[in-house]
């Protein structure tokens, strides 16, 4: 062994440099196993493949019948056999697990195992990352809500998300470490698993030019970009009809379940219910949320923290889309906690996600022919989709608040700034649009040079 490379003392301070974090990912695993018990119904009796006994037991998961429905127990790869409605990222690994289970007895039940493994390690090391993102603004067990949250044990395993919850924290980790070109590699791969993600960009830009850090901001685009593109170029110009389908497929849904456009056009609302307007309806609301998201960066007295605007726009983008599937909220949780982490509204939060979550299959229980008394009526299955949204309005709402009385906040009450913002933290401002009054103006604090 080469002395250089071993020091007395290394293994000790690794140990005491892990050890903090140990706890929390005890918690996540925790939280991954009971989530795979609540599919014990559907994975170990049978429910999977009755229409109704899955929903009453509350146990569906896209991963299992998308084993068929993906032609992947024909052998077909994906994108190049199969057009699949998922991005690479998810489709690459639909064909790595389905090569692994190939050959073996019920490979259905397999492909979920294994995808539901992947998805576990994917929360302990979310958590984790999580937590330390959370130190440093000396609130690692801030982690424990997107460890053991209610509505994650419930939706956990429904869906490829917790992937790409891990990627984009582990993008925010890396950008407060200053590693920006990093930042973008791993938020490439996250977009390029889940499109989302790609809303980050807008607060990333607008905290940058109001710091004037622009070159970090370019590193994480550069980065982005290229990392999508090495990723996806393959499928392109190999598979195109097949890759193309996620984008075709998203453009042309309609409104879905758990959308207030559903709410609108299912109550036959006049313009907001109309499904010709659907797309542009959208795009607006979500532009308008947007530019007010915006003014907020640009004109509050001092600078909002980079997790309050990721919250503010992925809580936008959320509202306004015309899908809006019960483990979306996988993808708010870590969010909310770091940008406001008070465990009043995040807990009616989660009341209302929880709430939403057994309304969706009772209401499809009631809706199948002869099950009407099974289910429930649409009537109360809107009061499950209106809760939720006005708990996230109500969640913003409070951000906004910290963001315009920052003594509000209880990051910046311990006399920290944005200590996840990485180069912006503690940066003097120098484009900001001022439109409160000469006087207020003096009186305001400004945010830390």
């Amino acid at each position: 062994m080469n002395r250089s490379t071993y020091a007395p003392g290394t293994s000790g301070s690794v140990a005491r440099a892990v050890a903090p974090f140990v706890p929390l990912a005890l918690l996540a695993t925790a939280g991954a196993v009971l989530a795979y018990l609540w599919k014990a119904p559907c994975r170990f009796g049978g429910a999977w493949n009755d229409g109704t006994q899955q929903f009453l037991n509350f146990c569906y998961t896209d991963i299992y019948p998308l084993w068929w429905n993906e032609k992947l127990d024909q052998g077909l790869a994906p994108y190049f056999g199969h057009p699949v409605e998922y991005p690479v990222g998810i489709g690459a690994l639909m064909w790595v697990i389905q090569r692994i289970v190939a050959g073996l007895s019920e490979p259905g039940v397999w492909f979920y195992d294994l995808t539901v493994l992947l998805m576990a390690v994917s929360l302990v090391v979310g958590v984790v990352v999580l937590a330390k993102l959370s130190l440093l603004q000396r609130r690692p067990w801030d982690a424990a809500w997107y460890a053991l949250a209610p509505a994650l044990i419930l939706t956990a395993f429904i869906n490829w998300d917790l992937l790409c919850g891990a990627l984009a924290l582990g993008a925010f980790l890396a950008w407060s470490r200053k590693h920006h070109f990093l930042a973008g590699v791993l938020l490439g791969l996250a977009v390029a698993t889940k499109f989302y993600p790609v809303v980050f960009l807008g607060p990333l830009f607008l905290l940058s030019v109001r710091a004037r850090k622009f070159p970090a901001f370019l590193y994480t685009v550069a980065g982005l970009v290229i990392t999508w593109v090495a990723v996806n170029l393959p499928y392109m110009l190999l598979a195109f009809q097949g890759w193309k389908r996620f984008y075709v497929f998203s453009s042309e849904r309609g409104a879905d379940w758990g959308s207030l456009w559903y709410f609108f056009q299912m109550k036959q609302w006049p313009f907001l219910g109309d499904a010709a307007r659907l797309d542009t309806l959208g795009i607006v609301s979500f532009g308008l949320m947007c530019a007010a998201i915006a003014v907020l960066a640009f004109t509050a007295r001092t600078r909002p923290r980079l997790m309050q605007l990721c919250f503010l726009v992925l809580a936008a983008f959320m509202v306004t889309n015309k899908v809006w599937s019960p483990q979306y909220v996988l993808w708010l949780v870590p969010f909310a906690v770091l940008a406001r982490p008070n465990w009043k509204p995040l807990l009616l939060w989660q009341i209302a996600e929880c709430w939403y979550f057994f309304a969706i299959w009772l209401y499809l229980v009631g809706i199948q022919p002869g099950n009407e008394a099974l289910g429930i009526s649409d009537v109360t299955y809107y009061t499950a989709v209106w809760g939720r949204a006005l708990t996230i309005a109500l969640l913003a709402a409070f951000v906004v608040r910290d963001i315009l009385r920052p003594e509000h906040d209880v990051i910046r009450q311990d006399g920290l700034d944005d200590p996840v913002g990485g180069v912006l933290d503690g940066a003097p401002d120098h484009f900001v649009l001022r439109l409160d009054s000469p006087a207020a103006r003096e009186e305001a604090p400004a945010t830390p040079a």
